[in-house]
């Protein structure tokens, strides 16, 4: 039976990275038969512009070229999103927040009609079925207090297009006790059943 991982990295770092090293580990624990690649530092994803605003909100069948086109890679993102069967996301924290490239990915995976869409009893996510492995790691910021604005965040953006089963392994506070910190969370990713 086969079983899709989308495998994303957001880390700016890529020597020394722990959410890397953390996800790297996960993917391979998790053994899946195919590992789609998503690394959003290396390939950074445009920012949102008018041309792409405007082509979201024109109708498939109205689309001009130009509009398909600016389309294209959120199309590609969302077929990712929707093959894959385990998504293992590297979350850094930035500033309480997660990087701008991932914050870029969210932006151009979310569409009505394809990720989500409005009912009359309000949004309803159209991606469900998956689990989520996200690896947070941060300097100071604890998992999930009030300053975490990343893994909230991303906790309410996936569950917004129907990712609930979502996962987080943690290496939080690394600058009070990195030792700790990240041997606690390749425990936590040991741990991981396939």
């Amino acid at each position: 039976m086969t079983h899709t991982i989308l495998h994303i990295d957001s880390s700016a770092r890529f020597e020394g990275s722990v959410s890397r090293e953390l996800t790297a580990t996960a993917v391979a624990k998790l053994g899946g038969t195919e590992v789609i690649r998503r690394d959003l530092a290396q390939s950074p994803l445009p920012v949102l512009d008018e041309t792409w605003v405007g082509a979201n909100f024109t109708a498939p069948d109205a689309r001009s070229n130009e509009q398909k086109e600016a389309l294209s890679l959120s199309d590609a993102l969302i077929a990712e999103l929707k093959r894959a069967d385990t998504i293992v996301i590297g979350a850094p924290v930035y500033n309480f927040s997660v990087p701008s490239t991932l914050k870029a990915w969210i932006d151009l995976i979310f569409r009505v009609g394809e990720t989500f869409s409005y009912t009359e009893t309000g949004p309803k996510g159209l991606i469900e079925g998956k689990r989520v492995i996200l690896v947070s790691t941060a300097g100071g910021t604890p998992a999930g207090s009030e300053m975490d604005h990343a893994t909230t965040y991303l906790r309410h953006a996936l569950g917004f297009i129907g990712i609930t089963n979502i996962e987080l392994i943690a290496a939080d506070q690394q600058m009070i006790d990195p030792e700790t910190s990240v041997s606690g969370a390749k425990a936590a990713v040991d741990a991981l059943a396939a």
